[in-house]
């Protein structure tokens, strides 16, 4: 894992350059400035940011330190947060690009979008990044629905010529597939939900390679809940080459997702 703003430090001040429609609901912001030079994605493909915003009516420390605001401030008075994943980092033009998913309801991201102009302030916290696919795996597979798009294009784009790899996405129709160029030998598969597709039913259908697979699988927390036992325990994926969480919950935001998590784990 690493982390290059970790939850204690203050929050990174960057600027949005534009906005770009990716797709009928998905929408790439990329943002600008000198301090993208303090983000580094690593090896990862998986790295993320969580997009913080400062609630109305609050005043905060100037250098917005999250220490700080924790431990003076009660916790209705906190920033919210949403979490991405970081399409592309250059840090010589000094420009992130994040893809944001509408999932076609109201929220906090949608309406923020929708009022943002070029140059309005763009405040992130905290980067991390767990998955890369190894070199130890004989083939690889990638699953998620279209909130995991990002980091399932990322993974393609970092993967060598020769790499195998079988990927299963479910979007909502046929609109929202996007172009993952990649240099690996690879198989994509569109789960469209307006046809009645199951992201679970597609992998519990696929035939497995032989060889040992290292697998990515992320999507709505109920659907990974149900994937997680089907891979460890009818296909025998090795745990530790099984990155698998819930990005989203149905029927919870981002912070409810994330409480509900940690009072699972005991935390």
């Amino acid at each position: 894992m690493i982390g290059t703003t970790a939850p204690g430090r203050p929050l990174v001040r960057l600027a949005l350059h534009r906005l770009e429609r990716v797709g009928p609901r998905m929408t790439r912001m990329i943002v600008a400035g000198p301090a993208v030079a303090q983000f580094d994605v690593g090896p990862f493909t998986d790295t993320y940011v969580r997009v913080a915003f400062l609630r109305p009516g609050v005043t905060y420390p100037g250098d917005l330190d999250m220490r700080r605001i924790h431990a003076d401030l009660p916790r209705a008075a906190w920033p919210r947060t949403r979490t991405y994943t970081v399409r592309s980092l250059d840090p010589v033009a000094g420009e992130m690009a994040i893809d944001i998913y509408d999932h076609g309801r109201p929220g906090l991201t949608p309406s923020w979008l929708s009022t943002l102009r070029p140059g309005d302030p763009v405040l992130l916290h905290e980067s991390r990044g767990l998955y890369r696919p190894g070199a130890e795996a004989d083939w690889h597979l990638l699953v998620g629905d279209a909130v995991a798009l990002p980091a399932i294009a990322v993974t393609l784009e970092a993967m060598a010529p020769g790499r195998r790899a079988r990927v299963i996405v479910e979007v909502g129709d046929a609109g929202e597939e996007q172009e993952l160029p990649t240099a690996a030998d690879c198989e994509i598969r569109w789960v469209h939900r307006n046809r009645g597709g199951s992201l679970a039913e597609a992998v519990r259908s696929l035939s497995f390679e032989p060889g040992v697979v290292q697998a990515f699988v992320h999507g709505e927390g109920g659907v990974m809940q149900d994937l997680r036992r089907f891979l460890l325990r009818e296909r025998a994926v090795a745990k530790e080459l099984l990155s698998i969480s819930g990005y989203w919950r149905r029927g919870l935001n981002d912070e409810q997702w994330r409480q509900a998590k940690a009072a699972a784990a005991g935390r």
